[in-house]
């Protein structure tokens, strides 16, 4: 949020405000998507982009690794990721029917 605050090449932003409906694999019902960040920024090329930012942790981003036991844990695992990847569908959508972008920022990205 201070980076965006302080970088001039931020024009506008802000947090959770667009909401993107999804479907979940879970139980098959519409549920709403409030993604991390809408931020409004001037490219290098002096273009004006509009991005969808969303921000997780890195094991969040891949699915998880088969397990022979199905313990709690591992059910829960594989419930976040299904749930997320639907999500992140939607907003995939969502960004290409505005032109705009979607990114999945992690703290590989945010050098964290």
């Amino acid at each position: 949020m201070k980076y965006c605050d302080l970088n001039e090449n931020v024009l506008e932003w802000g947090s959770e405000e667009i909401v993107i409906p999804y479907i979940s694999p879970i139980d098959n019902r519409v549920h709403r998507y409030f993604p991390d960040f809408y931020v409004r920024v001037r490219s290098k090329t002096g273009r004006i982009e509009k991005l969808i930012i969303e921000i997780k942790p890195l094991k969040q981003t891949t699915p998880p690794k088969k397990q022979q036991r199905r313990t709690k844990k591992y059910i829960t695992e594989v419930t976040t990721y299904a749930v997320n990847e639907a999500k992140w569908e939607a907003a995939r959508e969502y960004c290409k029917d505005r032109k705009w972008e979607f990114k999945i920022l992690t703290e590989k990205e945010l050098k964290v």
